[in-house]
């Protein structure tokens, strides 16, 4: 019998606590989203210009391209060293700690924007170091939600995160939209920071009440709080012997024999092909980073950080209003990726949404250009339409499911120093379309939506040729499945992985079987057990030395070419 708080989704057995942390973690996604939708309408209060601004003009101050750019870039430069940084956090300190670490420095990070007074660098240095704390909970909390995560809802959940983004920049725009009355005075963009700051203390502070992720505990040896910890995210605190969360440990036991028995992974082998016994690593972190890369390079930030300033300048007479519409339409169409990615996969909805996104940028970019939307009603009216159907896909695509696949692509070994790697290629991104567009804009004007169009075709190559379809395996059978040497991209939703009928459905005499091997084989080895070279005993390097002894090879082999073999 499942416990009392285990409750059924798409035909997984989740805990509460599972529930509790996806809700929890999200906020991590909402506080990105916050921190990118505030600028934009802040860029256009009246007193924020005067104080950080540098061109007198009639109407008041404004601000110098350069020096735009500058400010709103500045906090993705942040993120991008927040995101390497958080390698170290989540590894030395746990998952939920890090997460702790990344909210205190994005409430510094914000605490110094609210103190400054006339000078645009201490405003930029303030998002700089928000940026930072942003950074570091954009690699921790998809790859915390992907450890925790049943294989059965897990894409719903990474998914969340990019829902919760959108939230973000929905209430970004609707709190600019409510104090756009004040803006003639400092507490318009002080209540839209300091808000911010409040938004982030339930994450900061609830991450620590749900259980630590059992593959970081697992990589540890600590094998009991590993047990534990799935059954709770199960549902089955009281029963943690219980037969499904035996599957799991033993799903998870085996890959980790394997990585523990050759240590753990270097900066250097996420680009430098070793024989590790770790299949695609290589491939694997090219392939994240440029999607993550590409992600941003859609053009969706081109909206969403001066997405105001460009309708104000096509003649919109209310862009703050039209910015709250194009946020909606983000976060209503986010709730469809959630089915989406589950329903059908990562792969087809990428390459599907890269099409269209590009489809409609170019309706954009091809209306700016030709007839003049500041005097052309019916040319301004078919943009918005354009931005509004390109973030539609955005938001049911690329969106979400870039995330969900940072968080199940890479192995345990390097999946820490993998994810920082391609997030800090998110946020590279992130940087050049901050800083290049008002400059860009500011050159050739609407014909800057034509580079996203080329970008996005990009995209769709990108996934058709070298995305693997991970949609329900476990993080354990991902790896297998990038160690087929046969097996190509567009073949790979047709791969099953072993002991399973189909992706969902697991051939459970193959696992009762394979479990009562496994305990035959304990029992069999005593205190016989060998230690592999990270301290752990290994059951596989024991039982490839009593086949040895058998065969007379026991006496010629080391120790190490014992290990390697058995790996």
């Amino acid at each position: 019998m499942l416990g009392k708080k285990s409750i059924r989704i798409n035909g997984a057995d989740c805990g509460v606590e599972a529930l509790i942390l996806g809700a929890i973690t999200s906020i991590g996604g909402f506080l990105f989203g916050y921190d990118t939708g505030q600028i934009s309408g802040m860029l256009l209060f009246r007193d924020f210009k005067d104080r950080f601004g540098q061109v007198d003009t009639p109407e008041g101050r404004d601000f110098r391209p350069i020096i735009q750019s500058l400010l709103v870039s500045l906090m993705s430069i942040g993120t991008l060293f927040g995101a390497l940084s958080a390698s170290y956090t989540a590894d030395w300190w746990g998952r939920r700690k890090s997460l702790t670490f990344g909210v205190g420095v994005f409430i510094i990070g914000n605490i110094i924007q609210i103190t400054a007074t006339n000078h645009w660098v201490h405003m930029m240095m303030g998002r700089f170091v928000a940026g930072l704390g942003v950074g570091n909970l954009s690699v921790g909390v998809p790859m915390f939600q992907s450890e925790c995560s049943p294989r059965e809802i897990r894409g719903a959940v990474v998914a969340s995160y990019q829902l919760m983004i959108t939230f973000g920049i929905l209430i970004a725009n609707l709190v600019n939209y409510a104090v756009r009355q004040i803006e003639d005075t400092a507490a318009s963009w002080r209540i839209v920071i300091g808000l911010g700051i409040a938004f982030s203390l339930p994450l900061g502070l609830g991450i620590l009440l749900v259980p630590e992720s059992p593959r970081w505990l697992a990589a540890r040896s600590r094998w009991d709080e590993a047990r534990l910890s799935l059954a709770r995210l199960r549902g089955m605190k009281h029963d943690p012997h219980h037969e499904l969360v035996e599957d799991d440990m033993h799903e998870m036991k085996g890959i980790l024999e394997k990585e523990r028995a050759v240590g753990i992974g270097s900066w250097a082998e996420c680009f430098v092909p070793k024989p590790n016994g770790v299949p695609k690593q290589v491939y694997r972190t090219m392939l994240g980073i440029s999607l993550h890369f590409l992600q941003q390079w859609t053009g969706v930030n081109y909206f969403f950080y001066y997405g105001a300033t460009i309708f104000e300048s096509a003649g919109i007479e209310d862009p703050i209003q039209t910015q709250l519409i194009l946020g909606a339409v983000n976060v209503v169409c986010t709730f469809y990726g959630l089915y989406v990615v589950e329903r059908y996969g990562r792969r087809w909805p990428l390459l599907i949404g890269a099409v269209w996104q590009a489809a409609w940028l170019a309706v954009f970019a091809s209306m700016g250009t030709a007839l003049d939307p500041e005097n052309n009603r019916t040319s301004g009216i078919l943009m918005i339409v354009s931005a509004a159907m390109f973030i539609a896909s955005f938001a049911t695509t690329w969106g979400p499911i870039c995330w969900v696949v940072i968080g199940e692509t890479f192995p345990l070994r390097t999946r820490a120093k993998q994810a920082s790697l391609a997030t800090a290629g998110n946020w590279l991104g992130n940087f050049m379309i901050s800083f290049l567009t008002p400059l860009a804009t500011d050159g050739i004007g609407y014909a800057y939506g034509f580079v996203f169009v080329a970008t996005n075709i990009m995209g769709a190559l990108l996934v058709y040729f070298f995305l693997y379809e991970s949609v329900s395996l476990s993080l354990e059978n991902v790896d297998t499945m990038y160690s087929q040497p046969d097996l190509k991209p567009w073949t790979s939703k047709k791969w099953m992985p072993p002991g399973y009928v189909t992706r969902m459905q697991r051939d459970e005499d193959f696992f009762h079987h394979d479990r009562a091997q496994h305990a035959s084989g304990v029992e069999d080895l005593d205190d016989r057990t060998t230690v592999v070279p990270s301290g752990r005993p290994s059951r596989a390097v024991d039982e490839e030395k009593k086949a040895d002894s058998v065969s007379g090879l026991g006496a010629t082999e080391s120790r190490e070419e014992r290990v390697n073999r058995a790996v």
